[in-house]
This record gives C-alpha cells, structure tokens and sequence, in this order.
C-alpha cells in the first residue's frame, strides 16, 4: 500500500513541477514570421529578442502607429492582415481560447497541489479509515488535475492546429506544450497508484474479520 502512495506521491510532485513550468514558460508554439524566428507561449509571444503580452497582438488596431519602428510592427500588422474581414466574434473566440487554457492549467495545478497535501497527511499516523479516506481524496485530485489539463491542451492543440497554425507556413509545437501532457501522464498515474492504495486496503479490510 505505502509503496503505492510512495509511488503516486513522486508522480504527483513531478507533475506539479511540469504543470507551473509549462504554464510560466514561453515555448509552447515556435515559427517563423517575415523570416525571423518567434515563438509563444500562454501568456507572451516573443520575437527578435523581446517579449511582449498575448494581448497585444489581438485587438488593437487602432493603435499600430504607436507601435512603428519596435520588433512587433511586423507581427502585429500579420495578425491585423490575418484578421481583416474577419467578424469581432472570431477575436473574442481567440481572446477566449488564451484565457480557457490558462484557466484550466491553473486549476490542473492547484488540483494537483491539493492532491499532494491529501496524500502527505495520508501517511499521518490516525487511524486506518481516516488515512486512506485521505488516500482516496488524493487520488480523485489527481484525476481532477488530469480532467483539467487534457482540456488545457485538448483546446490549445484544436485552436492551434486549425486556426492559429494556418496563419505561419513554419511552426510547430514545442518543449513548452510537451511538458503539459507529460505532466497529464504523471497526475494521471498518481491518481491511478492512490487508487490501488486504496483499493488494496479495502479488500484487506474485508477480509480481515473472517
């Protein structure tokens, strides 16, 4: 059982990791844009050596001539040809898809911290039902977590591949969006070795009286 646990608890600290580190990072997307290599992540896009917010590039027509002679003249101009004729409502979907996947990484986080602090007092020294009642609450976190970021990246992949992609002849995904679905492996096998624990401690307390 505490082998089980032992194992679920690794699983769920390494998926953690990966779950902030994907989100923080910029590297989920690379391309090529007017020649120069760029690449994005949930939060910024970057090119010719600066980084600049997601927002910036959607939605701000009006104002390009505030932005002459900076490195994102020519990728906001892209973006301002791509989107010509076409509707407001596309936008706000673009705009909405950015907040989506960072929403549901941010809950697979904090759904996967949960589970961590769950399976820690699970080894606390109370009695047998309470701890893998604890146990059990660990595992479903993890499962929770993973619900969260195979949306995550079930949305970002979709947009991704039929929307955003089709604006950039060259790109493709990077380390970034990988480590998002390693991290859905590993809270998705700590779930799965809590649930065992549990299980494992059922069927020998069943058992047990006969």
């Amino acid at each position: 059982m505490y082998s089980f646990m032992g194992g679920g608890l690794f699983c769920a600290i390494v998926g953690n990791i990966l779950l902030v580190v994907s989100t923080a990072t910029d590297y989920w997307m690379q391309y090529r844009l007017s020649g120069s290599f760029a690449h994005q992540g949930l939060w910024r896009y970057c090119m010719s050596g600066k980084c600049y917010m997601q927002t910036d590039s959607i939605g701000k027509r009006g104002k390009m001539s505030s932005w002459t002679h900076t490195p994102a003249r020519t990728y906001l101009y892209g973006l301002n040809s791509y989107f010509r004729g076409v509707r407001l409502k596309y936008i706000k979907f673009t705009r909405s898809y950015w907040n989506a996947t960072r929403a549901f990484m941010i809950l697979s986080a904090m759904s996967c911290f949960a589970g961590i602090i769950a399976g820690i007092l699970s080894f606390a020294h109370f009695s047998a039902f309470e701890r893998f009642n604890r146990s059990f609450a660990a595992g479903i976190m993890f499962f929770v977590s993973t619900l969260f970021v195979l949306l995550a990246m079930a949305i970002y992949t979709g947009v991704t591949v039929n929307f955003l992609g089709k604006r950039f002849g060259d790109w493709r995904f990077s380390w970034s969006y990988i480590l998002g679905w390693v991290a859905l492996l590993m809270t998705f096998f700590a779930g799965i070795f809590y649930m065992c624990a549990y299980r494992m401690h059922e069927c020998r307390r069943v058992a047990g009286p006969r």
